[in-house]
């Protein structure tokens, strides 16, 4: 599985904010042939009496030469990852991972917050120099 380039970045981010990785990445056959494989997943205590919240995160660079074909193939994982967590692991959320500068220029066009919107993606974004999380987007 070829890893992001700020794959690293990301999973030490999250790893600062109080998750702890248990999977990395999360295998989810989907059938006898197929599985997806997503860059990692997740789990943060929210409070001693709760459960955990256990979370799926695609991280996306968006530094090749196409944004919009960046976005398409992140979408289509994204939606996919959805749907094979939907019915093999309901209790975690997939979560879209992608550069802070990238979600404030990019993402901000409304085409792209349309699609956002009509998919309900979750985001995370991140500054992968600093290695930080910056936003949760639900």
């Amino acid at each position: 599985m070829a890893r992001d380039v700020f794959y690293q970045q990301v999973k030490n981010a999250l790893i600062k904010d109080g998750w702890t990785i248990t999977n990395d990445p999360l295998t989810i056959r989907i059938s006898e042939a197929v599985k997806v494989q997503i860059d990692l997943a997740a789990e943060n205590a929210i409070a001693a009496e709760r459960d955990s919240e256990k979370i799926a995160v695609e991280i996306k660079s968006f530094i090749g030469g196409s944004d919009i074909n960046e976005f398409h193939t992140a979408l289509g994982q994204y939606l996919n990852y959805y749907q094979a967590l939907e019915e093999k692991q309901p209790e975690r959320t997939v979560y879209l991972a992608v550069p802070d500068e990238t979600y404030k220029d990019f993402f901000q066009l409304p085409f792209i917050q349309r699609a956002i919107q009509r998919y309900q993606i979750k985001l995370i974004t991140y500054d992968p120099k600093k290695e930080e999380i910056r936003q949760w987007i639900k």
